[in-house]
This record gives C-alpha cells, structure tokens and sequence, in this order.
C-alpha cells in the first residue's frame, strides 16, 4: 500500500468557527506545537483579501504566512489554501523557495473548474505543490467526477482530495468516490480526504479509506479538538492514535493535547461545535451547514418545522448560502397566511376599553412580584402572558409565535391561547392570527414575540399597556430568563438586539401608551415619562 500523512488544518478549517481570530501567540504556539506532533503537513491559514492582521490566520499572500507562523521546521510541509470563489493574485506568490509556502491547496466548486485549472497550472509553474481540492465532491455526478480528475491529470498535481463540504457522504457513497478516483487519478497523485462531521461520518470514513489498502499514497485533513464550523472535522488526535495502533507511525498526541489545553478550550467554551441536532437535518436534507446554523440561532422551530423548512428550499439553493435566502425562506415558512378577521373581531370585543398587562418571561418578574401583584389589585387589567405560563401569575391570555415555547404551555393552562399561523402543529387553540400580519421587518427580531403581542394590541385598538418580566437582553444569558428553561444563545449581541427592540418598541409607542412597571434595558425614544428605565 502506499503512504499515509496527516494534514491539520486547524487553522485554517476551524477558524470558522472564532472568525479565524485566534491572535498572533496562539498562531506561533500552534505551528510550533504542531511541528512536534510529526504530522507531515500544517495548512497555515486561508490566502484571501488584501490585509493582513497579525491575529487573524487569513493572509493576503504566503509571505505574511509565513512570517505568522515563523521559523519552518524540519520534515514539516508548510500549505496555505486559495479559494477560487475570491482568489488573490497570483502575482502575490513568488516562486518557491526554503522561506515561502511549500504548497497550495486550491478548492472550488465545479463551475469553477477552467479557473482552477489555470490556477493550479499558474501555481506549478512556480514550484508549489498544487492539491486539488474538489469542493461539495457529493454534489458531482460520476461523470462529471471523473470528468474533473481527467482534466487535472494533465498537471499531475500532488493530490486530488474528495471533500465532503456538507459532512453527509455516507460510507457507501465515500467509498464510490473512492474507487472512482483510485481508477481514474494518474499515477503518482495521492488521493486526500476532507472530512465534515454532521453525521459523525468522518472518522469511519477516514478508517475505511485506509483500511483499504491502496497502491497509491493518502492524505487524510484533521483538526486538533475536531475544531470546525457547526459539527467540526475529524479529529486530529484520534485518528493519529488510530494510526500509531494500526499502521506503526508514531505520532505524538501530548503536543496535540497541549494544544486542545493551551489554545482552545477557551475558543471552546466560547463558541462550541461539534454533533447537534440542526446540522444532523441540514446534512440529511443535503443543506449548506449555515442555513442549520443560522436558524438554529433563531430558536422558534421545532424538530419538525425545521426539518420541513429545510427539505422545502429549492434544490439549487440547498449548496448555497446566503443569510438573505435563509431570511427569506423562514419568513416564507412562517408566514402560513389565513384569514384571520373572525379572530380578530372577536379579540377587539374582549379586550375593548381594557388596560392590558403584558408578562413577559424576564427575571424582574422574580424580584418585583409585590409591584406586578398591586397593580392586578389596584388597576384590575387584562393579563396576557407572552411565550410562558405566567409563573406565579394566572394570565387570562397566553400569546405565543414560537412553537418550540407553546409545547411547553400547551394543556398546562386555563388561560385563552393566541396562537400565530406559522405553528401549523400547535393543535386547536383559542385565536389564530397571521404571522406576517405582526413580525418585524428586521430580520434578527422578525419573530419577537414581545413585540408581535404588542402590534397584536395595537390592532384590537387597546390604549395602555402595562409591561412587567420585559428587561431586555443582558451579556450573560443566565440573566435574562426568570425561568432557566427558557435560555438560549442568540446570534445578536445583548446590545445591538436590545438596540433592534428598542427602535421597533418606539414606533409601537408612537400608537399605544407603554408603561414599564419593573427594569429594563429597552428605551423608547419618547422621553421618560411614563417608564421605568
């Protein structure tokens, strides 16, 4: 069989994750750590842009690479990797000596394969080991596979790697790519190995590959810790020990480990990847990762919205991200228009002439019960509880747009349900209304239910609202529910989307007459009579 090597791209795959941000110590220490380990191959960083920044691991060319990383050490390939969707110039590579990139790694997607080629062609010339990196390899017909490596053949490139961009080749299709490579692949060219775990793929593939005992070399990508967008990659550490156990190398996993202790855990904590459930449904409905990622974020789907979602996005836009389709299929998915004026008549009759006190699921709903209990006394308002039960006040209406917080309300109340149409699997409730009639127009609040309740009151012709558990948002996520259950991370920070709701909850007092009875972070704009800040 031929040769097998290692190849950690760690920084340049996980930096995904933190933005490749992860400072020019962390940058050094990691390449001489990695150097110690004897993986044969360190991926730098991405070759993209026109600035450098000492503590980013994206360099406009191999030279502030190189400079980043510092000194090359012995038996050690130092790789960098050009993306043909925004290539830098090809001028900024000067041809290869003992203190340039050893080599470069092209990726592209198949449109993009005459540019490529050219690239790769450009790269040789210069003296770079050339990798050809077959981007959402899934997405090839066998034909056109084959087509691919025909084509690359004429440079007999160091490799050629199947790459599954969207971490769902399952072991039976890897292995088609495989063979079909193997047989197709010029002699003398390794075949590589790019791993992404959504379905915990990676590591038996990379087994299988092995153990099937090709006559031509292999190169098989790992990152240290997995680190890697959403599911992350092969481990780094296992598979080395999965090597030294069954083929006799000798890596060193300490090294590997120091770098997991000194470098990552905080990245980590931070900012987890690894298995979840919304990368396991975008990989099985063949989704782009961040469309997984950037709902998930949103936290309003249920397992089977979210599958339903997915599976509903053409098939054409399903490899290619964009926030702005995301937005646009969510909004599409939860809009579900009904007529809804019965529901609506029937509301403006019940809360006609009424004051209304608005619960919201805040922690102050804890610290200022004795405030919120003497205004029931005294002020006798509707209660309407927004995406929760009402904790240890009895609401007489729950409102609720966030399927994911209703499975939690439903059958536990006695209190008249308002449900929006997006949550088509919410059963009978009291009150339907439409989605759309009541979401933002931004995107990182579209489905607040806060402020949908209150454009929802506005509608019914209700005059003053009383606001008690709506603090807005605080840093640390543990202080922003009464109920812990209730917690998530969101994509927006605490600032900017307190910001977002503010602006919207100015324009919904320039109709209703708001009245916050406990702390909040949110402003109005109206001046502050009247509010508690």
């Amino acid at each position: 069989m031929g040769t097998i090597s290692l190849l950690d791209c760690t920084l340049r795959d996980g930096g995904y994750v933190n933005d490749w941000r992860f400072g020019a110590e962390t940058v050094r220490g990691f390449a001489h750590k990695i150097a110690q380990t004897g993986v044969e191959m360190f991926e730098v960083g991405f070759l993209k842009g026109d600035t450098f920044d000492k503590d980013r691991a994206v360099f406009p060319d191999g030279g502030s690479a190189m400079r980043a990383v510092g000194e090359k050490q012995p038996g050690l390939l130092y790789l960098g990797m050009l993306d043909m969707s925004a290539p830098i110039p090809l001028a900024r590579f000067p041809r290869r000596s003992e203190q340039t990139l050893d080599g470069v790694r092209v990726i592209f997607k198949k449109e993009k394969t005459d540019e490529a080629f050219r690239c790769c062609e450009a790269l040789q010339a210069l003296g770079y080991m050339v990798f050809v990196n077959f981007v959402g390899t899934d997405l090839y017909t066998d034909a056109e596979f084959i087509a691919g490596i025909e084509k690359f053949n004429a440079l007999r490139p160091f490799a050629m790697t199947i790459v599954d961009s969207f971490g769902l080749i399952k072991r039976k299709d890897f292995l088609r790519f495989v063979y079909l490579a193997d047989h197709n692949m010029a002699p003398g060219v390794a075949l590589g190995y790019h791993a992404h775990n959504n379905l915990q793929q990676a590591m038996g593939n990379a087994q299988a590959l092995c153990e099937m005992n090709l006559h031509r070399d292999l190169c098989i990508d790992a990152c240290v810790f997995g680190m890697g967008r959403g599911a992350g990659n092969l481990n780094l550490e296992l598979f080395a020990e999965y090597m030294n156990e069954n083929y006799g190398t000798h890596y060193r996993i300490e090294p590997m480990l120091e770098i997991m202790d000194e470098h990552l855990n905080e990245i980590y904590r931070d900012r987890f990847w690894g298995y979840s459930l919304p990368l396991y449904l975008s990989a099985t409905n063949a989704c782009h990762p961040n469309y997984a990622i950037y709902l998930a974020q949103k936290n309003t789907l249920t397992v089977k919205a979210f599958g339903e979602l997915l599976q509903g996005i053409p098939p054409e836009d399903k490899a290619r991200f964009s926030k702005e389709k995301a937005e646009r299929y969510y909004r599409a998915f939860q809009e579900n228009y009904i007529d809804d004026r019965a529901a609506i008549e029937a509301l403006r009759t019940a809360f006609a002439g009424r004051k209304v006190l608005m619960l919201a699921p805040g922690r102050t709903l804890r610290t200022c019960a004795d405030t919120i209990d003497a205004c029931i006394r005294q002020q006798d308002p509707i209660v309407l509880a927004v995406n929760f039960t009402g904790g240890q006040v009895q609401p007489d209406y729950i409102f609720s747009s966030n399927m994911r917080r209703f499975v939690k309300i439903r059958g536990r109340t006695a209190a008249k349900c308002i449900t929006t149409s997006n949550m088509t699997d919410c059963g009978q409730t009291d009150y339907v209304v439409n989605f759309s009639s009541f979401a933002s127009a931004e995107p990182d609040v579209i489905d607040n239910s806060g402020l949908m309740a209150l454009r929802l009151l506005c509608r019914l012709g209700v005059r003053d609202v009383l606001l008690a558990g709506m603090d807005g948002y605080a840093s640390d996520s543990a202080d922003n529910y009464a109920d812990e259950s209730m917690e998530y991370v969101f994509e927006v920070g605490a600032a900017a989307r307190n910001r977002l709701i503010s602006r919207e909850l100015s324009e919904i007092a320039g109709q209703i007459r708001l009245q916050f009875l406990t702390p909040t972070h949110y402003t109005t704009g109206a001046g502050r009579e009247g509010f508690y800040e």
